[in-house]
């Protein structure tokens, strides 16, 4: 009889842990794969799926479709909720090698190990008090967001009164030069009534003396 499988969190032998999924003969070493399995070791899936969604790894996109594999086998399957699921064990196992050789100086070869490893994302429902805690932080995230978006609402409404006051405000000193260009129109109408009157008289004053004379 075997034994528990202690790499799946189970202690029992026999004990079903919870809800796998696996990635046979991927074409990446175990040990690059690992490096990704351990940052969402113990994460609830949400908040796994995101890890790998911005890890710059490309064995990442393989970890996070097994990710989702196991997801959709815990709610198929053992009709399980996934936003109360966690990743309660991940591992990656070598796989076979594949020997390939590179001609090298003076007749010899250097050897190429191309290596394959299995990958296993194992799921799991939240304990109640994890769950939770999950939950308030979930509901704490969201209003946060609701306050940012009612925030950014209530600024571009802001904005937008100061962009229709600027608006106006330039209105009203275009329509202020216009009536002083009005104005400055009429003064100069009203200078040179007034010269032109100022040459009658010289010229009425001019025509009397002659007349005297």
């Amino acid at each position: 009889m075997t034994g528990p499988k202690l790499n799946e969190k189970s202690f029992v032998a026999g004990e079903r842990s919870g809800t796998k999924a696996s990635a046979l003969y991927i074409r990446s070493s175990a040990s690059k794969a690992r490096v990704v399995l351990n940052l969402i070791r113990g994460l609830p899936v949400r908040n796994a799926d995101e890890v790998l969604q911005f890890t710059d790894r490309e064995i990442a996109v393989t970890v996070r479709k097994v990710l989702a594999s196991a997801v959709a086998n815990a709610v198929h399957n053992d009709e399980q909720d996934p936003e109360e699921l966690y990743v309660k064990a991940c591992f990656a196992d070598e796989g076979p090698t594949l020997k390939r050789f590179t001609p090298r100086a003076r007749g010899r070869a250097g050897r190429i190990n191309k290596r394959t490893c299995h990958i296993t994302v194992v799921v799991a429902r939240l304990d109640d008090d994890r769950l939770e805690v999950v939950q308030a932080r979930e509901a704490k995230r969201t209003a946060a967001g609701r306050r940012r978006g009612a925030a950014a609402g209530g600024s571009a409404a802001s904005r937008k009164a100061r962009v229709e006051r600027s608006r106006q405000r330039a209105a009203s000193l275009k329509g202020g030069d216009a009536h002083d260009h009005d104005h400055d129109h009429d003064h100069d109408h009203d200078h040179e009534h007034a010269e032109d009157a100022v040459d009658e008289v010289v010229e009425s004053v001019e025509t009397t003396e002659e007349e005297t004379n």
